[in-house]
């Protein structure tokens, strides 16, 4: 395979040896191109709260004039292929086993045969970096990610690949256990400050704590080199793939579970729902960069928190998060903006070196944002805020991510989209629907594309017809593209369970519902995803850019329920209503 060449003395960047899917790019006409452009983006990020509480509207939906005048010649069909969200479907944990091998291949192909004759748009996998780069560093071996990856696309499904830089096991539906690689794990047996770390020193070793990013701790790479030359790798050896196009979107692991988050409610560390977590800084690296801040803020007395309660205790039990507690008072405020930020950088920081990597080939980065909504209805959203989601009523958490987000032109994929408020705990306080609702606003305000998965197992139309409204939370537009529309949904995950002839019917009525009653869709232009060359990331967003992404903006309103419902009486008066236009286009 060709190697790739990253250098910015040069008069260009070579990305790939196939001309016509990484292009040569002229790295200063990338640069100048992205000033040139940073300050009308300042000026719009700087503007976008008084704009959107004016003047609601969706922005990544806008329908432009010309888009308007096209339509009045498309056949009903066309327009309404315009409302088509594609869905993916995620693989099994272990497809690839912890010995790096596709084992049972004639079954995998039998069942992604299935879910395509049942209208899928393609697949969702996890490459695991505990598995790829298992016997030492730099040793590659994709062998059977290869194997996977062909059986997909000989199937004529698409395909979602998650750079899964996280271990598997520990968290909500892990069934098996991945760590990441051993010989990581034996520089921690040395030094176990390279983990997420809480108060009473408990190592989390699922993900490599964000406070060593930029250290050469690891045989002389520091944590960020690590990511970027496995994903090197990953482009590299997957170049036929990323020719065919069979590789649609690149999902970048930030944390663990994949998810741009700190580890506060491990379940392998006792935590149960619905405890408020833990903070996860206590590592002698983030315990220094905290000092750090803190005296050059003029408070060399403070310290992290020591009043937050433990993983199960619940947020009025503590000190910190009680009413009136120490996260409202001005250390605790200082605390919570450096931890939030904190996670933010490590987010931009990798997707940069992503975006680099991937530079010039036709495919999408995205980022998954944890649906933690437990304790969401509370004053003090204390488990959003031990995850690192620095979100209350009057300070938007979720923006800023989604603003950072969109200098890299990634996704946002945020969970749990099949829950309603009335099938969790009052205890909890939980409020999955209005934390959908802010999420996904904040990312379509900021102009950026939003996805989204479901974060437990559910084969009943209630929760299709939940993830069908988020979808397209204002309904169809019979006329093109609806207001609000969701970039792509993936359905957690692939099982014998799923493939159980009555949940299969009803999941392949839900493939048809997510596609607006239309056939499955090959061109994705056709349903207006344009797939172009990914570009250069534009300028790091300043301090007072992301600050003011926290400015709470109402969300867009949604409609009650789905009008597109799998269940046989809405989705009869659906199907009618749409014949009955059909016969008059």
């Amino acid at each position: 395979m060709a190697s790739t060449t990253l250098g910015t003395l040069g008069p260009k960047i070579k990305l790939h040896h196939r001309r016509h899917l990484c292009q040569d790019v002229p790295f200063q006409n990338l640069l100048e191109g992205a000033e040139a452009t940073s300050k009308v983006w300042r000026q719009r990020t700087n503007k976008c709260a008084s704009t959107f509480i004016s003047t609601p509207r969706a922005v990544a939906s806008e329908i432009s004039t010309t888009q308007l005048e096209d339509a009045t010649t498309l056949t009903y069909n066309e327009k309404m292929l315009a409302n088509y969200v594609p869905i993916f479907v995620m693989l099994p944990l272990g497809v690839v086993t912890i010995d790096n091998a596709l084992e049972d291949k004639d079954t995998l192909v039998k069942q992604l045969k299935e879910l395509k004759e049942a209208g899928v748009d393609g697949v969702m996998v996890d490459v695991w970096w505990g598995i790829v780069e298992s016997k030492g560093p730099k040793q590659y071996d994709w062998t059977a990610y290869r194997s996977m990856f062909q059986a997909v696309q000989e199937c004529g499904l698409k395909l979602q690949a998650i750079m899964s830089f996280h271990q598997c096991g520990g968290n909500i539906g892990d069934i098996l256990t991945i760590p990441i690689p051993y010989w990581v794990l034996d520089i921690g047996e040395s030094n176990p400050d390279i983990f997420y770390t809480n108060l009473k020193g408990n190592r989390n070793q699922e993900y490599l704590t964000l406070g060593v990013d930029n250290l050469p701790l690891f045989n002389g790479r520091t944590a960020v080199e690590i990511y970027s030359d496995y994903l090197n790798s990953f482009r590299e050896n997957m170049s036929d793939f990323l020719e065919t196009g069979l590789i649609i979107d690149i999902e970048v692991g930030l944390g663990p579970a994949g998810e741009l988050r700190y580890p506060s409610y491990p379940r392998n560390q006792g935590w149960v729902f619905p405890g408020i977590g833990e903070f996860q800084c206590y590592d002698k690296y983030l315990k220094t960069e905290f000092k750090e801040a803190a005296t050059n803020a003029g408070h060399p007395e403070w310290d992290l928190p020591d009043n937050a309660g433990e993983y199960n205790d619940t947020p009025e039990s503590t000190e910190f998060f009680k009413s009136n507690g120490t996260y409202l008072t001005e250390k605790g405020k200082f605390f919570l903006t450096w931890y939030s930020n904190k996670l933010l950088s490590h987010g931009d920081q990798i997707l940069d070196e992503a975006n680099k990597v991937f530079l010039g080939c036709k495919l999408k980065l995205a980022a998954k944002v944890s649906g933690i909504h437990w304790w969401y209805g509370a004053d003090n959203h204390a488990a959003e805020i031990t995850a690192g989601y620095y979100n209350l009523k009057d300070r938007d958490g979720y923006r800023p991510i989604a603003r950072m987000l969109s200098r890299h032109h990634a996704i946002l994929n945020f969970t749990c989209l099949e829950m309603r408020n009335s099938e969790q705990s009052a205890d909890a306080r939980s409020a999955p629907q209005e934390l959908v609702q802010q999420v996904l606003s904040g990312g379509w305000r900021e102009n950026i594309e939003v996805a989204g998965e479901n974060a437990l197992s559910r084969y009943d139309s209630a929760a299709y017809d939940q993830i069908l409204l988020n979808a397209r939370p204002n309904g169809i537009n019979r006329d093109g593209q609806p207001k609000l529309r969701m970039y792509g949904v993936t359905y957690l995950r692939l099982a014998d369970e799923l493939l159980q002839k009555t949940n299969f019917d009803i999941f392949k009525t839900f493939v048809k519902k997510m596609h607006a009653d239309q056939d499955y869709c090959q061109d994705s232009e056709k349903y207006n995803h344009q797939l172009g060359p990914l570009e250069r990331s534009r300028p790091k967003f300043s301090t007072e850019d992301l600050l003011d992404a926290t400015k709470p903006v109402e969300p867009f309103p949604w409609d009650k329920e789905t009008d597109m419902s799998v269940t046989s009486g809405g989705g009869l008066l659906s199907y009618l209503i749409g014949k009955i236009f059909s016969l008059f286009k």
